[in-house]
């Protein structure tokens, strides 16, 4: 899976250091990862959240941060769309970010 953009993460790990490993860990597993459907994604992250237009939430850090990928299942592709502590997460529209 092609992951765009990193920095996104990086500019958020900087502003929130105990966010750095599990993002990277995520990042790590998620470049590596195959998905064809969203039933795959789930397979490998059950506490993943399928939203509306091929979006997924994932919780980062024990649930502590939100991170929301937009997935292109056929190329492979994850857009991060948005990552942010749960109180940030309140105040976005998941499904449309």
């Amino acid at each position: 899976m092609r992951i765009i953009a990193r920095k996104t993460l990086k500019d958020f790990w900087e502003h929130y250091p105990d966010a750095e490993q599990p993002l990277k860990t995520w990042f790590k597993f998620a470049r590596k990862a195959d998905w064809k459907t969203p039933t795959e994604l789930k397979t490998d992250y059950g506490n993943a959240s399928i939203l509306e237009d091929n979006r997924v939430c994932f919780n980062i850090a024990g649930n502590k941060y939100r991170l929301i990928v937009k997935i292109n299942y056929s190329c492979r592709i994850g857009y991060i769309r948005f990552v942010g502590t749960h109180v940030e997460y309140d105040n976005v529209d998941a499904n449309k970010v």
